[in-house]
Order: structure tokens, then sequence, then C-alpha cells
């Protein structure tokens, strides 16, 4: 396949992880969290759709993840990277099961403790999601503003979810670390996804292969 029709197909694949994600994490999940008897019982069509919306991110994930390797298999970190971010989309949609199992239960604790249970496990995702943007960033090597930004967003997510284990007291800094986490991730990743779908693949039909 063309480089350019390679370097769209990531760049939408992105774009529709980026608003599948925001739909299913800041209105399900965080309404789960919020009232979750009220969710589960009056609005447990919103969470079927939150589950189907974290489902197309794990698929849209293997297709981004197929696309980059495609892109930059010339790359000899390119397959390592690719392996990384197919880890963080299996253990992903292991994580989903949970939001399966809260929507039959009743009780108020055993809801939160599904939500719980998705939380750490999607934690653990993203800490191999982290280790696929540091190589990312390396093997993009330019834009050079976006490659750094892929990387600091990587190293973030790897010192977030070891401080969810690391620190007893970690609700105190979780403020902190969201900042952390979420300003080079939302920036390194948008402006790349922006990058493959206007500059991707237009250079002499490669993406910066080594």
């Amino acid at each position: 396949m063309e480089q350019r029709k390679l370097s769209v197909i990531a760049g939408i694949s992105y774009l529709i992880i980026f608003f599948a994600a925001i739909f299913a994490n800041f209105f399900v999940l965080q309404s789960l969290l919020d009232d979750p008897v009220l969710t589960i019982g009056e609005n447990h069509m919103m969470v079927r759709f939150g589950i189907l919306a974290f489902l197309i991110t794990v698929v849209f994930d293997v297709v981004v993840a197929w696309a980059l390797f495609e892109l930059f298999k010339n790359h000899v970190l390119s397959l390592l990277s690719t392996l990384f971010r197919m880890m963080h989309a299996a253990i992903m949609a292991v994580a989903v099961f949970a939001l399966v199992v809260a929507l039959s239960s009743t009780g108020s604790q055993e809801i939160l403790k599904q939500a719980d249970i998705f939380n750490i496990i999607w934690l653990i995702g993203l800490f191999f999601f982290g280790i696929h943007l540091i190589l990312l960033g390396r093997i993009i090597g330019r834009p050079g503003i976006i490659a750094i930004f892929l990387v600091i967003a990587g190293v973030m997510y790897m010192i977030d979810t070891a401080a969810h284990f690391v620190l007893p007291d970690y609700e105190s800094y979780a403020p902190i670390f969201l900042a952390l986490v979420a300003i080079p991730s939302i920036v390194g990743e948008m402006a790349f996804s922006i990058w493959l779908l206007v500059r991707g693949g237009k250079e002499s039909g490669k993406l910066n292969p080594r």
C-alpha cells in the first residue's frame, strides 16, 4: 500500500481513538464513578455505548499499530514499538470485561469494584503504551517537536502507572500526575495524527526510513 494512504489511515484511526476515548472516559466511566447505581440502573445504555467505544479504541489501536509498522518498517525499532502497542490493545480488551460485569451488578460497592479493576488493568496497559510512545518518538525523528512530545508522554505514562502502585497516597498527587500525562500526550499524539493526515507520506513516498 502507498505510504500516503497508510499515513492517512493511521491519522484517521488516531482521531477515531481520540473521540471514542473522550466519550468512554469523560462521560461514561466518570458517570459510573460519580453515581454507580443510578448510571447502571437508569443509564445502562450509555454504559453499553461506552463499552462499545472502548472496544472501538482497541480495534483502531490495532489498525494504527499495523499502519505505523508498514510506514516505518525499515527502522530497527519498528517491530518492537508495534508489539508494545499491540500489548496495550490486548490488555485494554481484557480490561473492558470488568465494565461488562458491572452491567449486571446492583450494589454501589460491587460496581465501583469492577470500575476499579478496569482502571488497574488499563493502567498496566498504559505502561506498555508509554514504551511504545518512547520508541515511536525515536522512530519518527521528525518533526522534532512532535517526537519530543511523544517521548515525554511515554515517560509520563510509565511514571504515572508506577506511581499508582508505589505511592500509598497517590490520590494526593493525582491532579499533578494527570496534568503531567495529559498535556504532552494530547499535544504530541494529536499533533502527530494531524501531521500524518497533512504531511505524512508526501516526502519521496517515504517516512524517515532508517
